[in-house]
């Protein structure tokens, strides 16, 4: 499983041209799913997430995880994040959970986040969504669960 972090001042997430989703001083946390992941994975994945220090302390290091801020998360499932790039010029999907599986694992992985945390919001899988944010320094992480 992997997970795009991107801190941000805010983020909004239309469907159709209305708003479905937005968040304040958080993390916007893109998720692509491979063909190995499950409930396991997510949870060390989300576990990282929500601890991972990557907001300034007093000194401005990047000592706070968005726990310690009580920013707000934004989880979007992007089936792109699943490429590989490593060979040709074009992507191949062919480590990426099929979508009828990847679609049951992002639910559980949302549900398992708004169970372990009380400021989540989430796009909504396979959906053409578009997203406004505004990246904060920019301070961008990829974060990896599962064997690789």
């Amino acid at each position: 499983m992997i997970a795009l972090l991107q801190r941000v001042n805010f983020a909004r997430l239309r469907i159709d041209g209305a708003v479905h989703a937005s968040i304040d001083k958080g993390m916007l946390v893109l998720i692509g799913l491979e063909k190995t992941d499950n409930e396991a994975i997510a949870a060390q994945l989300l576990g990282k997430i929500l601890d991972y220090r990557i907001f300034a302390d007093a000194e401005g290091r990047m000592n706070r995880s968005l726990r310690d801020i009580e920013g707000e998360l934004m989880l979007v499932s992007q089936f792109t994040l699943a490429a590989d790039t490593n060979s040709g010029l074009r992507p191949s999907f062919s480590r990426a959970m099929p979508p009828e599986l990847a679609r049951e694992q992002y639910a559980r992985l949302v549900e398992l986040a708004e169970t372990s945390y009380d400021k989540v919001c989430s796009g909504v899988f396979a959906a053409d969504m578009q997203i406004e944010l505004e990246n904060d320094g920019p301070v961008t992480f990829t974060l990896q669960a599962g064997p690789h």
